[in-house]
């Protein structure tokens, strides 16, 4: 897809880590950009550093997506690219020892389905809303209408323990990116998705010194967490590439992670 004034990009979890650095690539490159993130101070700021707009969504509530939505094409016009990093999630075993009951206790199914409503079924949200509104545009070059890009992770295929939730609910993620692709073939519209591995966000980068120097150990090479601006990098090039379609896409520096 070749980028000009008219180009327009919606990126969900803007306001930092990979979101952030991904608007700020797309922003560079041309794309006007519009931030969906639950955190607006941070989201103002970033959209007033790119040239934006900042719009308050919490992908987990329908109407709020279609208010940001709504908000975003009237500023910008109808997006061409979605690239989709927020998400929500819950942690926890299979079957956990209780202290205070003295045995094993189970992962709630409620807690299960809130994992499940944050990654996955908020994946599929976003996705559909915007293959909705790029169906309206006018082709570009092959036919071309608009690329999604979806978050998923390493844990989509290396799960760890305590990561049930998470791993599989972003191995759905990747399961939506295929069918997906197909599904929305005739229109032009590319689906993908990158599975990051361990990356200097700001939620990574809360941890102590000891636990990020074994962590950069344990990545193969370059010994160190990703950051999060090769994140954007890789999202601009999938959405620059128009033969890049119906791929999940590692990013991890060649690390397989351990069961724990």
């Amino acid at each position: 897809m070749k980028f000009d004034a008219t180009t327009s990009a919606v990126v969900t979890g803007g306001a930092s880590g990979l979101g952030q650095a991904s608007a700020e690539a797309l922003a560079a490159a041309g794309a006007k950009v519009a931030i969906f993130d639950i955190n607006e101070e941070k989201g103002t700021a970033v959209a007033k550093a790119i040239g934006g707009i900042f719009c308050k969504v919490d992908i987990n509530s329908e109407q709020s997506v279609v208010d940001g939505y709504a908000k975003a094409r009237a500023a910008h016009g109808q997006e061409r690219i979605l690239v989709h990093c927020a998400m929500t999630s819950r942690r926890g075993k299979t079957l956990a020892f209780d202290k205070a009951s003295n045995k094993l206790k189970r992962l709630s199914t409620e807690d299960y389905e809130a994992g499940v409503q944050g990654v996955l079924v908020a994946s599929y949200r976003l996705a559909a809303h915007a293959a909705e509104g790029m169906a309206t545009l006018e082709p570009l070059e092959d036919g071309e209408r608009g690329v999604i890009i979806l978050t998923a992770s390493v844990a989509a295929q290396d799960g760890q323990i305590g990561q049930v939730i998470y791993g599989s609910a972003k191995a759905g993620v990747n399961g939506l990116v295929l069918p997906m692709a197909r599904d929305l073939s005739d229109i032009g519209i590319r689906v993908n998705s990158i599975m990051p591995g361990i990356f200097a966000t700001p939620l990574m980068l809360g941890a102590t010194p000891k636990v990020l120097e074994s962590l950069s150990a344990s990545v193969p090479f370059p010994k160190r967490l990703g950051k999060p601006e090769e994140f954007g990098s890789l999202a601009l090039e999938i959405a620059r590439n128009s033969y890049f379609n119906g791929q999940c896409v590692r990013l991890d520096g060649a690390i397989r992670m351990t069961p724990r």
